[in-house]
């Protein structure tokens, strides 16, 4: 492994991949196991415009990806959405449906542990849209950021919306901390995978953009954009 100083932040430049994966699967899990239900009941700003998105394009079913304890997925549900939740933590998904169990609407959700780099659990055109919070920019490299969208359309019904948030290269953490190369930056042991504009842009190919909106979350605060796109009918 070799060890580079990059502004006073320390730059692995080649680091196991798996390794890394597999360290931040821990970390998630005894994250939510030492902090229930972390980010709280509110759905996150980005789940409240999807519904309204995904309402008006007609959509029945929603795929969560990396769901976590599920304050989006049991949003979607409660708006009346048929929702699978998709996390590679059991403890963050067992927190979820003991949630959606306490809110009434067990029925409207399914849960499904995976891990999104490899194939999305799912047949082709299978469901009307997938949401996707902060999940793209997890400590995955460009190479399997390419190849979990291309699931994501091979899943998606022609027409169906994508929407999906990613922290980019204009936050406060981007060249902060430990860094693993292909944009990826671990601060306080969460790894992030910063995008550049480009990278979005190359995404969009193959699909019909909608919108790419930038905004902030959270007292760092996290910046963010938030990308809308449809599989082409």
């Amino acid at each position: 492994m070799l060890i580079a100083e990059l502004d006073g932040s320390e730059v692995i430049m080649a680091e196991d991949d798996g390794k890394l994966a597999e360290g931040q699967r821990r970390h998630w899990q005894d994250t939510y196991a030492a902090h229930p239900g972390m980010y709280g009941d509110a759905p996150s700003d980005p789940a409240v415009h999807a519904a309204q998105v995904f309402r008006s394009a007609g959509a029945a079913d929603v795929m969560d990806l990396g769901a976590g304890h599920g304050r989006d997925a049991l949003y979607f549900a409660r708006e009346g959405f048929a929702v699978r939740a998709v996390d590679f933590s059991p403890i963050g998904l067992a927190q979820l449906r003991g949630a959606a169990r306490a809110q009434g609407i067990r029925g409207r959700v399914t849960t499904t542990v995976h891990d999104v780099r490899e194939p999305l659990p799912l047949p082709d055109a299978s469901v009307d849209a997938v949401f996707a919070h902060m999940l793209l920019c997890m400590a995955l490299s460009t190479e399997e950021i390419h190849a979990l969208v291309d699931e994501v359309r091979r899943v998606l019904r022609p027409g169906g919306m994508f929407v999906y948030t990613v922290r980019h290269t204009g936050d406060a953490h981007f060249g902060a901390g430990t860094g693993h190369g292909d944009g990826i930056w671990e601060n306080g042991g969460f790894a992030v995978h910063f995008f550049a504009r480009d990278l979005v842009d190359a995404l969009a190919d193959g699909w019909e953009s909608n919108e790419v909106h930038a905004f902030v979350e959270g007292g760092l605060p996290r910046r963010l954009w938030r990308v809308t796109q449809t599989r082409p009918r």
